[in-house]
């Protein structure tokens, strides 16, 4: 029962190859770079053995695609005999619109909506359709699943979701909040539930998925109600590049002031601002606290306090909409690595009933563990994401009740 799980970008394919006849276990997985462009790149970690890496130009997806494969079978690096070994294929795409509140069977359908979202998801949707697409021509009888990014979110009620824009740009062009990380979200509120006992469908919860890209979410009795990514993965927290959070008139301001095209303001606000652009230094936590604690830069401090204080305002935020909180979980790169990070947001937070434990969070990194301490009203977790899991369990969930002809 193992399933082949891809996330394809523009120019990169990750994957994963997971047994889920054997407690999930990771099989192989890796990373392909520069599809497309000249000397791609393809890094394959396969369990106990070394890793392999290669060197050549792969044109297009499909090649992409197909280079995995072969990895995936070859005699000295690869970790399955045939193809007849993948039983099915999970696809995480970026956005479902409002098609999709759950994983689907990939179908004529299901890809015709995904198209229709393009202009919702630029970047991700049509690099999405090209792996499953490359995959219908590679292994045409093996069935594909799409898990969105989108689907957790669609929970939110409206007055949460809408923006204040007329009427019509929703009604017409579905403009609205949609949010993101959503497999993220669920996966490890789900998780920090079960490591407490606690029932999901009678929690409050606040998940903080922090790492280059990141968005908070509100959890209500197991189901997102609230998020701070928009209709783009821009709104929000202050990102590695992205710019969170921004006055629309101070875009059209700098837009009319430098003479800047849609694609120039685009380029902007997506990847010249954000922690780099403030510090101008880079969009890397570590070389930002580096610059920051070693240094003594001001703007690396700058951009620190910024990041923590816009973060804290969406928890307290959230607690407000919520009517308090049980549990706050950190994760994503900077989540689970950055105890100087969870610190700081957490501190002062004892007014919403966290007492946190300082010394736990010492030093602590990339580790499921509770932070706040035993007698705290609302507990603190770390819990380390694993997307690719959630697309494995949602694949082989759909796929075996379409083998047992049943309603998922």
């Amino acid at each position: 029962m193992k399933i082949l799980v891809l996330n394809c970008g523009s120019s990169s394919i990750k994957y994963q190859l997971i047994n889920m006849a054997n407690n999930a276990e990771l099989l192989a997985k890796g990373l392909l770079e520069r599809v497309g462009l000249k000397d791609s790149e393809l890094k394959h970690q396969p369990k106990g053995k070394e890793p392999y890496m290669l060197i050549m130009d792969v044109k297009n997806h499909e090649t992409g695609i197909d280079l995995i494969l072969k990895a995936l079978l070859d005699s000295n690096h690869g970790v399955i005999e045939s193809v007849n070994d993948i039983i099915a294929v999970g696809h995480r795409v970026a956005h479902g619109g409002e098609n999709f509140s759950a994983s689907a069977l990939i179908t004529d359908e299901v890809k015709k909506n995904i198209e229709d979202v393009i202009d919702l998801a630029p970047l991700h949707n049509p690099a999405n359709l090209k792996g499953i697409v490359s995959m219908e021509k590679l292994l045409p009888t093996v069935p594909q699943v799409a898990v969105f990014d989108t689907a957790f979110h669609q929970t939110i009620p409206q007055h949460a979701y809408m923006y204040a824009l007329p009427y019509d740009l929703y009604e017409k062009d579905k403009i609205r909040r949609y949010g993101f990380h959503g497999t993220s979200h669920k996966y490890v509120f789900e998780k920090a539930c079960d490591a407490l006992f606690m029932r999901k469908d009678h929690v409050k919860a606040i998940t903080c998925h922090l790492g280059n890209g990141a968005s908070v979410t509100a959890i209500k009795n197991g189901k997102s109600v609230d998020t701070s990514m928009g209709l783009t993965p821009v709104e929000g927290l202050i990102m590695g590049t992205r710019t969170g959070d921004l006055d629309l008139g101070a875009l059209l301001y700098v837009m009319n002031k430098k003479g800047l095209s849609v694609d120039d303001a685009n380029n902007l606000i997506n990847k010249k601002s954000g922690m780099l652009g403030i510090s101008g230094i880079s969009y890397d936590m570590r070389d930002i606290e580096n610059a920051a604690w070693n240094n003594g830069d001001k703007r690396a401090q700058l951009a620190l306090d910024m990041y923590v204080y816009r973060i804290k305002k969406y928890i307290g935020s959230y607690a407000a909409a919520m009517g308090g909180i049980d549990l706050l979980i950190f994760t994503g790169g900077v989540g689970e690595n950055g105890p100087e990070t969870r610190e700081a947001i957490c501190k002062d937070f004892d007014f919403l009933g966290i007492n946190f434990d300082q010394e736990k969070n010492t030093g602590l990194r990339g580790k499921l563990e509770m932070i706040s301490k035993h007698d705290s009203k609302v507990k603190v977790m770390v819990v380390p994401t694993n997307e690719e899991l959630v697309i494995a369990h949602d694949t082989l969930k759909i796929v075996s009740a379409r083998d047992n002809n049943e309603d998922i």
